[in-house]
């Protein structure tokens, strides 16, 4: 049925090994007999051939203008030149891209990751008395040229922005090393952070842990950049050899996080966040990776991320600010084994029988079936 329907994603700003664009998104597509393409920044490795996913490699700007413009053009001339039933792109920049891409023989899916109204009210490269008005020309700008496209949503709170979008969460794969693999023996004092590597998602308090807690290492895995990571290790002073950081400048592949959950015998996995309006209505990614692995969670006690943790039994969550509560987190999971494996164990079985990419594949490729056959 859908053998021939071309389908091509696009973008500027995602790594073309994306968990959500390539590996979720691209291979559920192909598997259903689409013909998929995807248009992404060109990386040494490229994406594994035998996927059939068919990569268009495109420059790598590391100026955020040059992207947004020559990168842009480049990826519509290529896309165009495709001539796809379905364009699905995933980058807020690339709104006029995909307006240019839709006419009456085609279908065009913005695939919406975060909510960039809120986030740009947070961009630090924004001088605050402008941000407000960046946000409030960006969703005008948006709702222009989104009228005669489809909207996929990664998060469920966007519904209340988005009220015509559909769901596609962001679950992840249940990955089958995570099954077979039981957290045994002793725990380790070691705590484990993986994504990119930002203020806004906590790296700063983070970087406190082993302050707070004389035991602890903290292991960062995603990436950072090199003036976050100094600035990481000056927080941390004289602790600083029990901070570690993978990915300071570079992307860190899906792969290489899952074999690091496997590593060690993690005592929990953080997302000490602060407060900040975008992510305090999220459900994060890293909660449902941590749970696949089988690694109760430590993360700040927002009334979203509360209800949670506290439905699913999956981990403990503390004032971000309050250096005693974090404490006594640490010190709970790592003096009571049981109670702390069990954790792991509830957020494992919820995302093997509930929170999993396989239910979201099906709702993914039902949206497309229905779009084609309009």
């Amino acid at each position: 049925m859908n053998e021939g329907k071309r389908v091509v994603h696009l973008t500027t700003v995602h790594h073309p090994h994306d968990p959500r664009i390539y590996h979720k998104e691209c291979k559920s597509l192909k598997k259903a007999g689409f013909d998929v393409y995807l248009i992404a920044k060109e990386t040494e490795a490229g994406v594994d051939k035998e996927s059939g996913i068919k990569h268009i490699p495109i420059k790598d700007y590391t100026s955020r203008w040059d992207r947004m413009t020559k990168g842009a053009c480049i990826l519509y001339k290529q896309a165009k030149k495709l001539r796809a039933d379905v364009y699905h792109f995933h980058d807020p920049e690339l709104l006029p891209v995909a307006w240019l891409l839709k006419n009456n023989r085609n279908h065009v899916i913005y695939d919406i990751h975060e909510d960039y109204i809120t986030s740009m009210q947070q961009k630090e490269y924004l001088p605050k008395p402008v941000r407000k008005l960046v946000a409030r020309a960006y969703k005008k700008m948006e709702q222009f040229f989104t009228k005669k496209m489809e909207l996929i949503l990664a998060e469920k709170y966007y519904k209340d922005i988005y009220p015509d979008g559909d769901c596609v969460l962001n679950y992840p794969m249940v990955n089958t090393a995570f099954l077979e693999h039981q957290r045994e023996g002793q725990m380790e004092d070691k705590l484990i952070y993986t994504g990119n590597v930002t203020d806004v998602r906590g790296a700063f308090l983070h970087a406190k842990l082993p302050l707070i807690d004389e035991q602890i290492t903290m292991h960062y895995i995603g990436k950072c950049s090199t003036a976050f990571a100094d600035e990481i290790y000056r927080i941390a002073g004289d602790q600083s050899d029990r901070i570690h950081i993978k990915g300071v400048d570079q992307y860190i592949p899906k792969e290489e996080i899952e074999q690091a959950y496997l590593e060690h015998n993690w005592l929990a996995g953080v997302a000490i966040f602060p407060e900040t309006e975008h992510y305090m209505k999220k459900e994060l990614t890293k909660f449902f990776e941590y749970m696949n692995a089988g690694i109760p969670i430590i993360c700040s006690n927002f009334p979203v991320w509360k209800d949670f943790i506290d439905q699913y039994q999956c981990g403990i969550t503390v004032d971000p600010h309050n250096d005693q509560e974090i404490k006594d987190a640490l010190d709970y999971v790592r003096n009571h084994p049981k109670a702390a494996k069990k954790m792991g164990e509830n957020g494992k079985k919820a995302v093997q029988e509930k929170l999993n990419w396989g239910a979201e594949e099906t709702k993914l490729i039902n949206i497309y079936q229905h779009l084609l056959n309009k």
